[in-house]
C-alpha cells in the first residue's frame, strides 16, 4: 500500500531527529527542578563549547600532520587556526580537558573558566558565553552526566573522510533540534527567540536570497540567518555569498544568536550590544536586499519618535507596533530589494488608530507583492493566527530582470488548511505544504521554476490593486481565493436530495432507538421515571 504524504513525513521527521530526541530525553532527566529558561542556557553552552574543542580538533590535527598547505605548520599557533576561521581553543577550554574533570566536585567552576578563557583568546565571544556553571543552585554531578551524555554526539561520526563535515552538521542539529524544544518547554517565553524552522523555511525558500545583504532587526537566535545559509548552499553557492545584519533587544537572546551562528561558521554584525531597534537603529544607514523577520506580534508597549524619518506612510499608533515594523523594514530595502515577514492576521485588516490608512498607502505604492494565511498552532509562543507579508521594493525593476511584469498586482495564498498535528496542540508544515506555497509564488513571479500560474480556487488568486480597493483594502487571502471548488461526483441533484434525506431519517430513527434504550437502562437502575 502506498504512504500518504504525511506518513512520509512522519517517517522521515522519525529517521532525522532520532538521534536528537535521544538525547533531549536523556538531558532533560538531567534538568531536575530547574527551569527550563535557565536550563537552556546550561545544554546550549556546552553545545557551543563541544563545536568548537571539535572544530579546533580537527584542524589541529590536520596542522600537526604538516601534509600539503599545512607543512612546518605550528600546531600551537593561535593565527594558524584564526586563517582558516577556527576558533582558537586555549588548553583549559578543550572538551577532553572538561570531561576528564566531569566527576570532579569543581566541574562547575571548570565549565566556567573554560568560557572565561575562550573569550579571552577569541574577541568575537566577548561577553557572549554563558559564565555561572559554577553556581550553588547547579546540581555539579548532574553536570558532568550531562558533559558525558554532550560527548557521545562525536561518536556519530562515519568515516574519516566524513568526519568533519558530519559532527558539525550534527552539532548543528542538536543546537537546532534543543532550541526547538526549549521553545516548546518555555511555551510563551520560549516564542522570543524561537521562529518554527518550517515557517522560516517558507520566509527564505520564497524570497531566494542567493546573494546580497540580508537583514533581521528582531532576529531573536538566528534562525533566519542560519536557513539563510542552508538555501544559499544547497543552490550550489558559498558561505559568504551573502552579507548577515542582526539587531536584538534581548541580551540573553542575543547571545543566542551569536552562538548559533559562530557555531555554523557564518558572519554576521550584530551591532556592537543588544538594542531595541525603535529607541536605537544600530544600522541606520543600511539597506538591504532582503529583509527576513519575525518581529513581537501587536506590541503594545513600544517606543515610538513621532517624527522619525521611517514612518513614510503615516505614524503607527503607540498601542500596536505592527506598521511601525512594516514601515521600518521597508526603510532599510534597497532599491531592488525584498522583504518577508511574519505579522498577526490583524494586520491584514485592522482600521483601527489609523493602521488602515498606513496599509493603504503601502497597497498604492505597489509594494505588496504577495500575502500568506498560515495554520493555526505553528507557533510554541502564541495562538494567535499569523500570516506573511512579501513587499516588492521595485516591480517594475523586477520586470526587466526577466520576472513577470507583477505591476498593480498581488498574490493571495490561503494555506490554513495545509500543516500537520505534531502533538495535541503543535502543528508544522511538512516539506509538500512549504513547496506547495514556495512554487505557487515563483511561478506567479514568472522567472524561475518555471512553471505556469493559475489561479486555484480557495487557494491561491492574483488580484489587482483595484480589486483590493474594492475590498477596502484589506489584505485577507479568503476574501480573493474564493470557496474551494468541489469535485462533481456526476450524481444529479434531485436524487442526491432523496437519498441524502432518506439517510437523515434514518439516522434520526437509530438515534431514537438509542434513546428508549437508554432510558430503559436508567429505570432498571433505579433513575428513571
Amino acid at each position: 500500500m502506498a504512504r500518504t504524504k504525511s506518513n512520509t513525513a512522519a517517517a522521515q521527521s522519525s529517521a532525522t531527529i532520532g538521534f536528537e530526541a535521544k538525547l533531549w530525553l536523556t538531558a532533560d532527566k538531567l534538568r531536575n527542578n530547574m527551569d527550563a529558561a535557565e536550563y537552556k542556557h546550561v545544554v546550549l553552552g556546552l553545545i557551543f563549547l563541544k563545536y568548537i574543542s571539535d572544530t579546533f580538533e580537527e584542524h589541529r590535527a590536520k596542522l600537526l600532520a604538516g601534509q600539503g598547505d599545512y607543512a612546518g605548520a605550528n600546531a600551537e599557533d593561535p593565527d594558524e587556526y584564526k586563517a582558516e576561521n577556527v576558533f582558537w581553543v586555549p588548553a583549559e577550554a578543550r572538551w577532553s580537558h572538561l570531561q576528564a574533570s566531569a566527576k570532579q566536585p569543581t566541574i562547575g567552576k571548570t565549565v566556567d573558566d573554560a568560557m572565561v578563557a575562550l573569550e579571552r583568546d577569541n574577541p568575537r565571544l566577548k561577553g557572549v558565553l554563558p559564565k555561572d556553571y559554577a553556581r550553588p543552585g547547579l546540581d555539579k554531578q548532574r553536570l558532568g552526566e550531562l558533559i558525558d551524555v554532550i560527548a557521545t554526539i562525536e561518536l556519530t561520526a562515519a568515516s574519516e573522510g566524513e568526519k568533519t563535515h558530519r559532527s558539525v552538521d550534527l552539532l548543528g542539529r542538536v543546537y537546532e533540534y534543543f532550541l526547538t524544544r526549549f521553545a516548546s518547554a518555555e511555551g510563551k517565553n520560549g516564542g522570543q527567540f524561537y521562529t518554527p524552522s518550517c515557517v522560516v523555511r517558507c520566509l527564505v525558500e520564497m524570497l531566494a536570497p542567493y546573494k546580497g545583504r540580508i537583514y533581521d532587526p528582531a532576529c531573536g537566535s538566528g534562525g533566519m540567518f542560519v536557513q539563510s545559509e542552508k538555501f544559499v548552499e544547497s543552490h550550489g553557492g558559498k558561505l559568504g555569498d551573502i552579507s548577515i545584519y542582526g539587531q536584538e533587544s534581548n541580551a540573553t537572546t542575543r547571545r543566542l544568536a551569536v552562538m548559533n551562528l559562530a557555531l555554523r561558521g557564518i558572519e554576521a554584525d550584530f551591532g556592537p550590544e543588544q538594542a531595541d531597534t525603535f529607541r536605537r537603529d544600530l544600522h541606520p544607514d543600511l539597506r538591504a536586499d532582503y529583509v527576513l523577520a519575525n518581529p513581537p506580534f501587536n506590541d503594545s508597549d513600544w517606543f515610538r519618535k513621532d517624527d522619525d524619518v521611517r514612518w513614510q506612510f503615516g505614524v503607527p499608533p503607540k498601542g500596536n507596533a505592527n506598521f511601525a515594523w512594516v514601515q521600518h523594514f521597508i526603510h532599510h530595502l534597497a532599491p531592488h530589494g525584498m522583504a518577508g515577514f511574519v505579522l498577526a492576521n490583524g494586520s491584514m485588516s485592522s482600521n483601527q488608530s489609523g493602521e488602515g490608512d498606513i496599509r493603504r498607502a503601502i497597497i498604492e505604492a505597489d509594494l505588496v507583492d504577495c500575502m500568506v494565511a498560515l495554520p493555526g498552532q505553528l507557533f510554541y509562543s502564541t495562538q494567535i493566527p499569523v500570516c506573511l507579508w512579501f513587499l516588492a521594493k521595485s516591480k517594475g525593476a523586477d520586470a526587466k530582470r526577466g520576472f513577470r511584469d507583477r505591476r498593480k498586482q498581488t498574490l493571495f495564498i490561503d494555506a490554513r488548511k495545509l500543516g500537520t498535528l505534531i502533538d495535541r496542540v503543535h502543528r508544522e508544515l511538512i516539506d509538500a505544504d512549504v513547496q506547495k506555497i514556495v512554487t505557487t509564488y515563483h511561478h506567479w513571479r514568472g522567472k524561475s521554476r518555471a512553471g505556469a500560474y493559475e489561479d486555484i480556487a480557495g487557494f491561491c488568486k492574483s488580484a489587482t490593486t483595484a480589486e483590493i480597493a474594492a475590498h477596502g483594502y484589506v489584505l485577507t487571502p479568503g476574501r480573493y481565493v474564493g470557496a474551494e471548488e468541489v469535485e462533481d461526483d456526476g450524481e444529479p441533484f434531485e436524487d442526491k436530495m432523496k437519498r441524502l434525506v432518506a439517510e437523515l431519517h434514518a439516522q434520526f430513527a437509530e438515534s431514537a432507538k438509542l434513546e428508549q434504550a437508554i432510558s430503559a437502562n436508567l429505570k432498571g437502575l433505579g433513575y428513571g421515571e
